[in-house]
């Protein structure tokens, strides 16, 4: 049988399908209509002469078919995009677009003031930004770079460190004047807490050989970071805060920490994206400006917090 420029861009529409999830998803991922993608997997099906999905209107599942099919879709498509940013890095000056994904509060802390300076260094790489606190779906999403506070657990993703953030326990000074301030994790168990939804239950501190483990509870949480800090400042409870959100706050006098003598665990931060990212430049260069851009800003923050 003879193949067609046709039924290649069939093929690469077909394997969008399968990593999308849905017919629609895939249309809005290849710049087609719902009614053009749906055209060529019945057009790949006639050709084949053999069923590659089986379609309910909710759902859509591989024929044993389709399954074997879609591995060499798949690596068709793959072939395609690493050809594409092979010519990518070999351009003097890169371009193209990120689209990055991260959290509200560290992304416009942290993230957009590092992307700001990374612009004046290639202006030719466009960047689409999502700030949420919600867990995107990067595949589907097509997202390029996701900023995480843990590498997710899908192994279908890659993912890679960017930086070790400190935290702190604080709280308001109005907060301190009416209930007191905490001088042992025990007495941590008698305060309220601003809750953040987006970890565990329970705040671990070590001081030596001694660790300790606190159930955090109180009457506000919140899944969204920058919400939990103004809580804080409110006077409504103690929280667990990333040194680079406290700082500014602590200098101002809006937050206060306690028990500094005890270790808190660090913030693990990682750039999540798909596999076989890394093939283009504009991403490894993304990754390691990151990298290098946390380093300089956990040494000025360390360096004001020791000298103050």
């Amino acid at each position: 049988m003879n193949l067609y420029f046709e039924q290649l861009k069939s093929m690469v529409v077909f394997a969008q399908v399968i990593e999308q999830g849905n017919l629609t998803a895939a249309a809005k991922h290849v710049g087609l209509s719902r009614a053009v993608v749906s055209y060529h997997i019945k057009k790949l099906e006639s050709q084949l002469g053999v069923k590659l999905l089986n379609r309910t209107t909710r759902s859509i599942s591989l024929t044993e078919a389709g399954s074997e099919y879609y591995q060499s879709c798949r690596i068709i498509a793959e072939r395609a995009t690493t050809a594409n940013q092979q010519i990518e890095n070999l351009k003097n000056e890169p371009e193209g677009l990120l689209k990055i994904t991260c959290p509200v509060n560290v992304g416009l802390q942290m993230i957009v003031p590092a992307l700001n300076k990374f612009r004046d260094l290639y202006p030719k790489i466009d960047l689409d930004v999502m700030l949420t606190d919600e867990v995107v779906n990067i595949i589907q999403e097509g997202i390029d770079l996701a900023i995480r506070g843990a590498p997710l657990p899908d192994s279908g993703l890659q993912a890679s460190k960017l930086s070790t953030l400190s935290t702190c326990l604080c709280g308001a000074p109005s907060y301190f004047q009416k209930r007191g301030r905490p001088k042992t994790p025990s007495d941590l168990q008698q305060h309220q807490w601003v809750v953040y939804k987006m970890t565990s239950g329970a705040i671990e501190l070590t001081k030596g050989s001694l660790s300790y483990s606190v159930a955090v509870q109180g009457g506000i949480s919140t899944n969204n970071a920058a919400a939990r800090t103004a809580f804080l400042e409110g006077g409504h409870g103690i929280g667990r805060v990333p040194i680079y959100d406290a700082w500014p706050k602590i200098q101002a006098g809006r937050l206060e920490t306690v028990l500094d003598d005890f270790q808190l665990k660090d913030i693990n931060i990682y750039g999540v994206f798909p596999p076989g990212s890394t093939a283009s430049k504009k991403l490894r260069l993304l990754l390691d400006y990151l990298k290098d851009y946390f380093i300089k800003i956990q040494g000025q923050t360390k360096h004001t917090v020791t000298n103050n």
